[in-house]
């Protein structure tokens, strides 16, 4: 007989219950939306199963080709590319899909066509792979827009962003505009169950998070903003966190709150990270969560795209921290 602590709570919400109580407070909802979080659910699952198998199934290495960044692509990158590509056009509500693994945007066939346009990254991190290193999946979904070019939006249009974390537990984390929820996947019922609601970062952390080996290559302002942090006139220094996987990075900061910062260097003057598919989904959880993504200049949501595959600086996280850094940057002009 079952004791209390292995019986499953019969109650407990899953991520397919929560999105449809959402959709039932849209009068007007026709219930796409809830069909496309469905078919990236699926797709994320799967997408963990071949992660945590990947060595069982001689799926590391190289796969013969760069992406259109010009880095290696592994297979499990192609795999997972090649999986949310089958689930978001077979969804029916998708016209256009933007991935980083493809130069051009993906034009839904007409008779599989919808409304929404999905932003993704199939496989966040994936050079950590062979280090067993938390990755991840990032998307953005927008609506189609009368326009020659749909997929170039400002965040402020999003309809929802989320991100899967492939770590010690998969989980996805999700805003439909409404506040943050995280979705732990259950593996023994295959579902993905409500554990973090409406999560909200601190209004300042003690943690930044920054890749210091750039740091020669880095502007002053950033170099005067970190030394702040490490040698403080008062106070405790901050603790430095970085993976170099940018979910896990994000979702550290998240959870304990502090800044993780990608700023510009002298070999990547226009920032490394994607905007489309990184920095302006990032940014929507960020802001829906109680904090700030800039790129230094201006808020990440208010860049209007030139570019699927263009890259922005961004600072993200706890609002005193991201001020702090902003401070930094208008003192140096």
């Amino acid at each position: 007989m079952a004791t209390k602590n292995t019986m499953l709570d019969s109650d407990c919400m899953t991520l397919t219950r929560f999105v449809l109580a959402e959709q039932r407070k849209v009068p007007t909802a026709t219930g796409d939306l809830s069909q496309l979080l469905n078919s990236i659910q699926t797709a994320v699952k799967a997408v963990s199963s071949a992660v945590r198998k990947a060595g069982i199934a001689n799926m590391y290495g190289i796969a013969g080709n760069t992406n259109v960044q010009g880095e290696e692509v592994k297979k499990l990158d192609v795999l997972s590319n090649e999986l949310f590509i089958n689930m978001l056009t077979s969804s029916f509500t998708t016209c256009v899909l933007v991935s980083e693994e493809n130069q051009h945007a993906i034009e839904v066939e007409t008779e599989k066509r919808g409304k929404y346009i999905v932003c993704f990254d199939p496989l966040d991190g994936s050079s950590n792979i062979d280090c067993l290193v938390s990755v991840g999946s990032i998307f953005g979904i927008y609506k189609k827009v009368e326009q020659s070019d749909a997929a170039l939006q400002p965040g402020r249009n999003l309809v929802a962003a989320g991100y899967a974390l492939y770590g010690s537990a998969t989980m996805i984390v999700l805003s439909i505009g409404h506040g943050v929820n995280g979705f732990t996947y259950d593996p023994a019922i295959g579902e993905f169950i409500l554990t973090e609601k409406n999560m909200r970062l601190p209004a300042r952390g003690d943690i930044y998070s920054i890749n210091e080996g750039h740091e020669s290559a880095w502007d002053s302002s950033i170099k005067e903003y970190i030394r702040t942090k490490k040698y403080p006139v008062s106070g405790k220094p901050y603790s430095a966190r970085y993976v170099g996987s940018m979910v896990a990075d994000v979702h550290r900061t998240i959870k304990y709150g502090g800044i993780f910062l990608y700023p510009a260097t002298k070999s990547n003057p226009n920032g490394k990270l994607r905007l489309l598919y990184e920095c302006i989904p990032m940014a929507f959880i960020i802001k829906e969560a109680g904090g700030l993504a800039t790129n230094g200049k201006i808020d990440i949501l208010d860049i209007v795209p030139e570019s699927i595959h263009q890259r922005s600086p961004i600072f993200l996280g706890s609002k005193d921290d991201v001020d702090d850094v902003m401070d930094c940057i208008k003192n140096s002009q």
